[in-house]
């Protein structure tokens, strides 16, 4: 717990410091946040808190496997071209590598260029949850939301948030978010009885869990 009480204190002090001292621009405060919040994204995945401290060899580690066909149903539902597709391209390239680290950074020098493209956002999103091997990271979090208020009615954010939000268990709220989406999507559509398939899941899980 004092690990992470350390580490919080010191990411909050950085932004602060940053603010204060290096006079960032108001757009730039959720890039900067968002690095931070990256930083203690590896620091959930690879630090250890709880034990004392000792000095030991760095030690690479990759993330989950990655998930080629949650990376196409992206570019499905998503911009695949123009500027953010090739930031995108280019962290899907670091990612079949194993690279998860720096796939997620990849993205993020791409919202420094673009804080409002609701695609780089939602990547981002996708790859700090590779980078810990499926793990909803407050970053990660941070993310997908920025996605769903710049594009509230776009598809593509709702779906990633309510599938990182089902792998963590969080059941009652990626239904709250797919019921809405599975309604509005065409009749008969793919991506319409993948979802309803997914809440029927849920609500036999969640049916099970009653007591």
């Amino acid at each position: 717990m004092t690990g992470w009480i350390i580490a919080i204190v010191m990411a909050v002090g950085a932004l602060v410091a940053i603010l204060a001292v290096g006079r960032i621009p108001r757009s730039s405060w959720e890039i900067t946040a968002a690095a931070l919040l990256l930083g203690l994204a590896g620091y959930a995945w690879q630090g250890r808190p709880a034990l004392a401290g000792a000095s030991r060899q760095a030690e690479e580690k990759s993330g989950a496997a990655f998930d080629e066909k949650l990376a196409e149903q992206r570019r499905g539902m998503a911009e695949r071209y123009g500027k953010a597709g090739q930031w995108l391209l280019l962290s899907d390239g670091l990612g079949r590598q194993g690279k998860t680290r720096e796939a997620a950074n990849v993205l993020l020098s791409g919202l420094r260029e673009m804080p409002d493209d609701p695609n780089l956002w939602l990547g981002f999103g996708n790859a700090l949850v590779a980078h810990a091997g499926g793990v909803m990271s407050p970053a990660a979090d941070f993310a997908y939301r920025r996605a769903m208020a710049i594009d509230p009615g776009g598809p593509a954010p709702r779906y990633f948030y309510g599938l990182a939000l089902a792998r963590a268990g969080q059941l009652k709220e990626a239904r709250a978010l797919w019921g809405p989406l599975a309604a509005s999507a065409p009749e008969g559509s793919e991506i319409r009885k993948e979802l309803e398939g997914n809440i029927a899941r849920i609500d036999a899980m969640l049916g099970s869990q009653s007591p």
